[in-house]
């Protein structure tokens, strides 16, 4: 299903409402960066490090993950990078299609809401970085989603030619 414009964020709430509004209009827009887009336009990139639409979603899928499974939650969970490989999940695999990476990325949006969710801003989890709050963790998945977003609208108008949200 096509994922619907993305709904602006209210000009008003509480913190909580507003932080998680933010995160879901740029949770959709990526979505509706990679929409539509066959399997070339999926995988070309414009620069050297060879970013992708399809790589941007995949990274972000697996950053909703790491933030909100395995350092908020806890969950053993699996990532594809490792300290010899540490941007494997921006690499494409050979069966990776828009659909079942925007299928992906909702699965794990979806369980990162219903973390966030039973969860206070105010509340920590302790890290060896220290004690990071939930509030924290909202935060810079807006700025890492928002920012990848701007990295999608570039590529997605040099692709087709499609921009807005």
């Amino acid at each position: 299903m096509p994922e619907p414009l993305p709904q602006d964020p209210p000009l008003a709430g509480d913190e909580a409402v507003m932080l998680t509004s933010f995160l879901d209009y740029f949770r959709s827009v990526m979505i509706r960066k990679v929409e539509g887009v066959d399997d070339e336009k999926l995988r070309w990139s414009p620069v050297p490090s060879g970013t992708c639409l399809g790589g941007l979603i995949k990274h972000l899928a697996y950053v909703e993950r790491y933030w909100f499974q395995s350092v908020w939650a806890g969950r053993e969970v699996a990532f594809p990078w490792t300290d010899d490989d540490p941007d494997a999940d921006f690499r494409l695999d050979p069966d990776d299609t828009a659909d079942s990476l925007i299928d992906f990325y909702r699965q794990e949006c979806d369980v990162s809401r219903q973390i966030a969710a039973a969860s206070a801003l105010d509340d920590t989890v302790t890290t060896p970085r220290g004690e990071i709050s939930m509030r924290w963790i909202v935060v810079h998945m807006i700025e890492e989603t928002a920012r990848h977003c701007g990295h999608a609208d570039l590529i997605r108008e040099l692709v087709d030619g499609a921009v807005g949200d």
